[in-house]
């Protein structure tokens, strides 16, 4: 199995709201945790949202679950919604 790292992810938009999320990958880099966050924003229509290498940061490893696997074999990452995030 491979392990995957959790970066815990907080956005703020222009609008004031914050987005809390998480940014799963198989790598423990941070600046592509950053990216990953951004680019998932902008493909919810939320590229003004500010994620900050503060806001981003490495939470803990894991192996994910079956579903999660494809979304990172497929696109590089995998997003774990939390608060604020759409549906």
């Amino acid at each position: 199995m491979t392990t995957s790292y959790v970066f815990d992810t907080y956005a703020k938009t222009a609008e004031g709201r914050k987005i809390h999320f998480n940014v799963v990958l198989d790598e423990q880099d941070h600046q592509k945790a950053i990216a990953y966050a951004q680019h998932w924003l902008a493909g919810i229509d939320l590229a003004d949202a500010v994620v900050t290498p503060e806001n981003c940061f490495f939470y803990h490893s894991l192996e994910v679950p079956a579903d999660m696997r494809a979304e990172i074999d497929k696109n590089g990452y995998a997003i774990y919604k939390m608060e604020g995030c759409p549906k």
